[in-house]
């Protein structure tokens, strides 16, 4: 942009060419052209306004820097849940069973048949005859345990050794009746050593001190969950 200085010194030029100009050269005859004052402030502002547009253009613009675009968020898969691998339809009972080549068959009470009457806080021992119905052995390792209802203190039973596919087992498991009257009854399952229950569930009904007996029952059900003792093979 022009300094006021300098401004004033184009328009005083600008004023003294026309000045000139209207007063003539030498002895030239020829008219000259009369400027008015307002003709000679127009001529001076035209003449300033082109300079500033000069200027103007010689001038730097600034140039917007680019605008950066965020980068698009992509979708995290999630995982759903489901049923573990190897397991089955959870059953009635709340415990998982597993589609595999085990499996258990109740054959008969060996001891405490159902209803079987007790004192209260009597110790006894409850055995089950079973048969391997799978086509697999099974191994050192495998849980006989409670499923549901009452344990009656017991727990868990290991099995100590391989039972072979067809095999028949008796399986004991000591046991104390409760101290209040009444009928009780346990669940039971045999499981893997990973957990995974397999065949028959089968029960132990007493009936407690003065309590009236229950109902006779076929002792195979549907699963249930946990509990340890000795077996006699």
């Amino acid at each position: 942009m022009l300094k006021k200085p300098l401004m004033k010194v184009r328009i005083t030029l600008a004023l003294g060419a026309i000045l000139i100009a209207s007063c003539g050269g030498g002895n030239v005859p020829d008219a000259t052209p009369t400027f008015s004052v307002d003709q000679i402030q127009t001529y001076a502002v035209a003449t300033f306004a082109s300079d500033l547009t000069m200027t103007a253009i010689a001038a730097p613009t600034d140039t917007p820097e680019p605008t950066q675009t965020p980068a698009p968020t992509l979708p995290v898969a999630t995982s759903t849940g489901g049923t573990p691998f190897g397991l089955g339809t959870a059953p009635v009972g709340g415990v998982a069973s597993t589609s595999s080549c085990y499996g258990l068959t109740f054959v008969s009470d060996v001891t405490i048949p159902d209803n079987t009457q007790m004192d209260p806080g009597e110790t006894f021992t409850k055995t089950w005859k079973v048969q391997n119905a799978g086509s697999c052995a099974w191994e050192p390792g495998f849980k006989f345990q409670s499923t549901g209802g009452n344990n009656m203190g017991a727990t868990a039973f290991t099995l100590p050794s391989a039972v072979a596919a067809g095999a028949t087992y008796d399986i004991s498991v000591p046991m104390t009746a409760p101290n209040a009257a009444g009928t009780v009854r346990g669940n039971w399952r045999m499981s893997t050593a990973a957990g995974q229950y397999f065949g028959d569930e089968v029960f132990v009904v007493i009936v407690v001190g003065s309590g009236g007996a229950a109902p006779a029952a076929t002792n195979t059900t549907a699963p249930a969950a946990t509990a340890e003792a000795s077996a006699t093979p």
